[in-house]
């Protein structure tokens, strides 16, 4: 019996951990053939060895580079005759992102090109092997605070994941009719390495976020992945240019249980 994703070939970007990874392990269980794509190459290797054997390949990519992104999915095509879903999921926010009136034009440009830029290239050339298949799905990673205002800012990571929710849907429109669906996955707050890391420091903080979240609890890696499952899968053949909202209801709160 086969998966929900068999026959399909994924790319996965920052698969070296977090979502990344659970995706890489859960999509290849389901079927797929994956790039597992990451910055730190051990750290996409670790990630090969969970998968299901011999479905999973360890590529080292920074996506801001375009000739590295070229190169990831030439290689990716090459290996696994083609490419029919992209899961644009890389994205960096740094301890130094902060308010607009704090934040340097060096930590601003360093999260552009990694969220923002990186997701463009990917788009740009991983979307002519969908159509050449005859069509796919991209999932790019978005985020919950494309949605909503925070006063405690982090502005060039908000303004990069609001350029990755825009470029969807007018990536999602354009190419509909030739068979690529393209959708942001908007996670709300997830236990990942990058989040724990800036919540561990400061329980305070975290303590001061969570009041804010209807479930008072972060989402788990896997509950995100099961959502890029199904758009990756053919199940959601007609969710097209969609904000794929995933975060357990925050961005519906206006007053949460006490």
């Amino acid at each position: 019996m086969g998966g929900r994703l068999e026959g399909k070939v994924c790319v996965i970007t920052g698969a070296g951990g977090g979502m990344g990874r659970e995706a890489a392990v859960v999509f290849t269980e389901e079927g797929a053939s994956v790039c597992v794509a990451d910055v730190a190459l051990e750290a996409a290797e670790q990630t090969v060895a969970l998968c299901r054997e011999g479905a999973a390949f360890a590529f080292q990519v920074d996506v801001s580079d375009e000739n590295a992104v070229r190169a990831m999915m030439a290689a990716t095509a090459e290996r696994f005759a083609g490419i029919d879903v992209l899961y644009n999921n890389a994205g960096i926010s740094p301890d130094d992102d902060a308010s607009v009136l704090d934040t340097s034009v060096e930590a601003w440009q360093r999260v552009q090109d990694v969220n923002a830029k990186g997701v463009f290239l990917c788009c740009k050339h991983g979307i002519p092997y969908l159509l050449e298949r005859g069509g796919g799905s991209v999932i790019n990673v978005a985020s919950f605070v494309a949605l909503l205002g925070a006063a405690t800012s982090q502005i060039s990571y908000t303004a990069s994941k609001g350029a990755v929710l825009a470029m969807s849907r007018e990536l999602g429109v354009q190419f509909a009719r030739e068979g690529v669906r393209v959708n942001a996955l908007c996670p709300g707050p997830v236990e990942t390495p990058l989040l724990l890391n800036i919540y561990g420091s400061d329980p305070d903080a975290y303590e001061r976020r969570r009041a804010h979240w209807p479930t008072g609890r972060l989402g788990k890696p896997r509950e995100l992945v099961d959502a890029a499952l199904f758009l990756a899968s053919d199940e959601s053949s007609f969710v097209n240019a969609a904000t794929f909202v995933v975060d357990g209801g925050i961005t519906a709160a206006y007053v949460t249980p006490a």
